[in-house]
């Protein structure tokens, strides 16, 4: 979920030509949620093989990377190692609520309501271990490189782009801003026309670039200061304090300047509020990793695809012709050097 400070960040509409040989570390998780919630059948339920595992992920994987590659895009793909302790029962809420989903879904397919069904299904998008197997083999093989972080992908990305390794974060939520990331890119693998949720219009989606120095500056606060409103609104790691949104807190930490204050207005505590701020500040991170970019494997994607999962080739070959261009253009380009 992450923080939603949106309300209050300044955004600058851009374009995917914008990212143009630039390269950009993909919040891994976030974006395998994104595919396994919205690519979905009518009735809600994602897309399985005939051996009942769960495919909807591969499909948005292979898609929307052929469209970054066609774009001149390097993406790297950061996967989230292990959960810190601040954020377990945070998950442990997730849990729940996924289950009440499921519940909400399959007795709205009873009274043949798919919409709401739909809607419902797409709360109930579990990672397994499956999942994350067969996603990195299929980036393995689309040539694309993999990072684990030892804990948040996040964070690891954001330290990836602090060091110029990538240019900058790509992920829906905005924590890769208080991790201290330079830039933050959303909607890149999202982009294009979507249905509103149980309405029957449809917006375009468009990327959007977010500037930590411009975001701060236009607030007059330091990072640590946006980190406070993080925690006041609830983050990953805390659920934040009822009836404040990111315009209230703000406006508190204008007025009161540090965490103390503000909490001694509200007559409330923070439990954890020390831990989780030096957590956005001073994460786990690793510089152990190797960004290298590969010809796509066609014929292992195929077996990955269609032979093991079932995929039509007819349904993939628009997908794969961008990697098979981009293979050739990477060609062209090696022998140009010799």
């Amino acid at each position: 979920m992450g923080v939603n400070i949106a309300d209050i960040i300044e955004r600058k509409k851009s374009s995917l030509d914008r990212f143009s040989n630039k390269i950009i570390a993909v919040d891994a998780l976030n974006t395998i949620y994104q595919f396994l919630a919205s690519i979905r059948m009518e009735d809600g339920a994602p897309l399985r093989d005939p051996k009942g595992r769960m495919v909807s992920h591969l499909s948005g994987i292979l898609t929307r990377n052929a469209n970054l590659i066609k774009y001149g895009i390097k993406p790297v793909y950061v996967f989230d190692g292990e959960p810190p302790e601040l954020k377990m029962d945070v998950l442990a809420e997730r849990k729940e609520r996924k289950i009440k989903a499921e519940e909400d879904w399959k007795q709205a397919l009873k009274e043949g309501d798919l919409e709401l069904a739909r809607t419902k299904a797409q709360q109930t998008s579990r990672i397994t271990e499956d999942v994350l197997e067969s996603a990195k083999k299929l980036l393995e093989y689309l040539g694309i490189p993999v990072v684990q972080a030892p804990s948040e992908g996040e964070a690891q990305a954001s330290f990836m782009a602090q060091r110029n390794d990538v240019w900058a974060v790509a992920s829906q939520d905005f924590d890769s801003i208080l991790f201290g990331a330079p830039r933050l890119v959303r909607n890149i693998t999202v982009s294009g026309r979507r249905k509103l949720p149980r309405q029957n219009r449809y917006i375009n989606i468009e990327p959007e670039e977010i500037e930590l120095e411009k975001v701060l500056a236009s607030l007059d606060l330091s990072r640590e200061q946006l980190i406070d409103i993080g925690i006041l609104i609830g983050t990953d790691f805390n659920e934040g304090i009822k009836g404040i949104g990111p315009k209230k807190a703000l406006k508190l930490v204008r007025k009161h300047k540090d965490m103390k204050n503000i909490l001694k207005e509200l007559a409330v505590d923070i439990d954890n509020y020390a831990p989780i701020r030096e957590f956005f500040l001073n994460p786990p991170v690793t510089s152990d990793y190797r960004l290298e970019w590969k010809n796509a494997d066609i014929d292992n994607v195929k077996k990955l695809l269609c032979d093991e999962h079932a995929f039509s080739e007819q349904r993939i070959s628009k997908s794969l012709e961008k990697f098979i261009e981009s293979n050739k253009t990477r060609s062209q380009k090696t022998l140009d050097f010799y």
